[in-house]
């Protein structure tokens, strides 16, 4: 009865698995590893039905035959998986020509009444043991970091099985009420390998959508032509810079920047050196503010540097003042100079607004006052007068 209850729990389990692991192969980019399990752990559900099926009503070496030939491609099915999965293609030639030899080996000794049964056992035994052992080494030698905890895991049941198909005919012939026993081991052995390898694949799914999600983060936060913040980043950041600022004497500033010359650049030379200069400014930018600024690219040719912790107002025209020496110097790109200039306007917290909006505002109409005039320089916002009057550095 024992024997009866492992089979069909075996065979049930294994079918579960490979029903999992074949629908998760069909995901599109799932490493092509699950497929093969797939495979392999049905090849062992047939296995083990052929022996409950025939064990008793057939000749022994049919019988062993019969379970052998699916045995042995469960074992070959999953050693090619463990190829796929850690892309080692010069393991699948090994594992191929291992397997044609000890199917027709195989053949052979069934066909061949005058030798011994445990010849077939043997090379039953001998075989599953190499692919095993093949496996474990696979997963130990070539561990990738995201899946490495449970590939070891996978590899250290992988050496259990192997050292039970060593021992498992010779304990059978020494103890007949192991036969039971070491089928019910191996069924579990077996069912935690797979569990382990369907774990590798879940973990591959999880690492695919932590890095979708940081794709998608970077998009919606992040210029993707100037590496620098976008306006929906900088809008998420403007609160926490406010925060700083409720401090006593600290200042918020922010300066608009909207370059000069530049479309005579894309008009004359083209849209891909108006892009290469762009990431010049935007690298220039990143080596002019301080670790605790904000820079941002929001329109083609118009960026946001939001200044936190300021404690003088003066300071806001120095940080100007660098700015406009940065970015007036000309640029040199695939052996061509490209003159360059930029209008800054600047607005303060909470002088001149408390919201990201309302300062942006001011300070663009601060950079339009500096346009107004002569261009290439800066004025901080004042609404009291004219754009001709606007202080200009």
């Amino acid at each position: 009865m024992f024997f009866q209850i492992v089979h069909i729990s075996g065979t049930t389990v294994y079918c579960i698995c490979a029903i999992l692991l074949w629908w998760i192969s069909r995901v599109p980019r799932t490493n092509p590893g699950a497929g093969w399990w797939a495979g392999a752990i049905l090849a062992a559900a047939v296995s083990r039905a052929l022996l409950f099926a025939l064990d008793g009503a057939g000749d022994p070496r049919t019988v062993l035959f019969a379970y052998g030939l699916f045995s042995g491609l469960e074992k070959t099915l999953l050693a090619l998986g463990i190829v796929r999965f850690l892309k080692l293609p010069a393991g699948e030639r090994w594992v191929r020509t291992a397997a044609g030899l000890f199917g027709g080996g195989l053949v052979l000794a069934w066909l061949s009444p005058a030798l011994p049964l445990w010849t077939l056992r043997a090379a039953l035994a001998g075989f599953n043991l190499g692919m095993l052992a093949f496996v474990a080494i696979a997963c130990l030698r070539h561990c990738p970091t995201d899946t490495g905890p449970w590939l070891r895991v996978a590899a250290f049941f992988s050496g259990l099985l192997a050292l039970h198909w060593a021992t498992a005919f010779p304990l059978i012939e020494a103890f007949p009420g192991w036969r039971v026993t070491g089928l019910a081991l191996g069924t579990v052995l077996v069912l935690v390998q797979y569990l382990a390898l369907l774990a590798c694949v879940l973990r591959q799914f999880q690492q695919r959508l932590m890095d979708a999600e940081s794709k998608a983060l970077d998009l919606a936060y992040f210029d993707p032509l100037t590496g620098l913040n976008n306006k929906n980043y900088l809008s998420k950041l403007f609160e926490q810079a406010l925060v700083l600022a409720t401090r006593p004497h600290h200042l918020v500033a922010v300066c608009y920047i909207d370059l000069d010359n530049f479309k005579p650049i894309n008009d004359s030379a083209g849209h891909k050196a108006g892009d290469m200069v762009l990431q010049e400014v935007a690298q220039r930018l990143k080596s002019c503010i301080r670790s605790t600024d904000i820079s941002a690219r929001i329109g083609g040719d118009e960026f946001v540097v939001v200044a936190t912790q300021l404690e003088q107002p003066d300071q806001v025209e120095r940080i100007a003042s660098k700015l406009l020496e940065r970015l007036s110097e000309d640029i040199h790109i695939g052996g061509a100079t490209y003159p360059l200039g930029a209008s800054i306007g600047i607005s303060l917290y909470p002088q001149h607004g408390d919201t990201l909006s309302s300062l942006i505002d001011a300070a663009d109409t601060a950079m339009y006052q500096v346009k107004s005039t002569h261009k290439n320089g800066y004025a901080l916002y004042d609404q009291s007068e004219p754009p001709e009057r606007a202080a200009a550095g």
